[in-house]
């Protein structure tokens, strides 16, 4: 990297502050031998695979980060015990109280990625030529901020995903009253036209606005369907996610689960 370059890897100490408390109390050491990696160090690691896309193995030990597999064992406990799902909830709970979540209406779509390993929640890709592959299902409020994401083989059809993708979106707190998390109206494209799912939706409250099959183009969704995409556009922006390199799915999800919260904290960020 060259000198004076920004490195997004580094966790400053706003962010720190709100990840730290989440964190689990590790388990004591038993045997003599190296001091523990602290958490602040091995959390910078896991960004840097997750920035750069490297491979574990490859972590660079001269930047402090410990090996690419203490890296790899705090990322699975974290995720484990919750942590990024927890500080998402964080980070939507500050927007909501400044009146920064747009809750008029939630879009939803979806994405391939390869996958390297066959693994759980990948499947034959029906955009590869039958190569194994992941699909990335976002849910964003009215501006893309993300409000829940999921994971699923390359071969689920997107529809399957609405309902749970609604019912994955947190109960968010903030301000007085009960939390929020529904949105007033939920937009799709046609992937999503089902009348079996639109019944479900409007019982939980939602409108569902989704484009029909058979119908011409111009439906005018495009309008507000955008930010969806380029929500999508800023979860790829992070190499790591890419291509599924990780056979194991909860690593994968570890790592969409982190994106989500930095592309959630770049809006906190704006509150200051």
């Amino acid at each position: 990297m060259r000198k004076g370059e920004p490195r997004p890897w580094i966790v400053s100490d706003e962010l720190w502050s709100l990840i730290e408390p989440l964190l689990p109390e590790p388990a004591p050491k038993l045997t003599r031998g190296r001091p523990r990696v602290p958490d602040r160090q091995a959390l910078c690691g896991i960004l840097f695979v997750l920035h750069t896309g490297i491979q574990w193995e490859f972590l660079p030990q001269e930047l402090g980060f410990g090996s690419g597999m203490t890296c790899w064992r705090r990322l699975a406990a974290w995720n484990e015990a919750g942590v990024w799902d927890r500080l998402h909830a964080i980070l939507l709970a500050r927007l909501h109280a400044a009146k920064q979540l747009d809750w008029s209406r939630a879009v939803i779509d979806s994405s391939h990625v390869r996958a390297a390993r066959k693994g759980p929640k990948s499947g034959p890709s029906p955009v590869d030529r039958a190569r194994s592959g992941s699909k990335h299902h976002v849910l964003v409020e009215g501006q893309g901020i993300p409000l829940a994401v999921s994971l699923t083989g390359g071969n689920r059809n997107d529809v399957t995903e609405l309902l749970p993708l609604l019912a994955k979106v947190p109960h968010v707190r903030g301000r007085v009253g009960r939390p929020r998390h529904r949105p007033d109206a939920l937009y799709g494209d046609r992937a999503y036209d089902h009348d079996k799912y639109r019944g479900p939706v409007r019982a939980r409250g939602v409108k569902p606005v989704i484009a029909r099959r058979g119908h011409p183009h111009g439906s005018g969704l495009g309008r507000v369907r955008w930010v969806v995409e380029r929500t999508i556009s800023w979860l790829h922006g992070f190499r790591r996610l890419r291509i599924r390199w990780e056979r194991r799915d909860d690593i994968h999800e570890a790592f969409l689960g982190i994106a989500v919260c930095l592309i959630t904290h770049r809006f906190v960020k704006r509150l200051c």
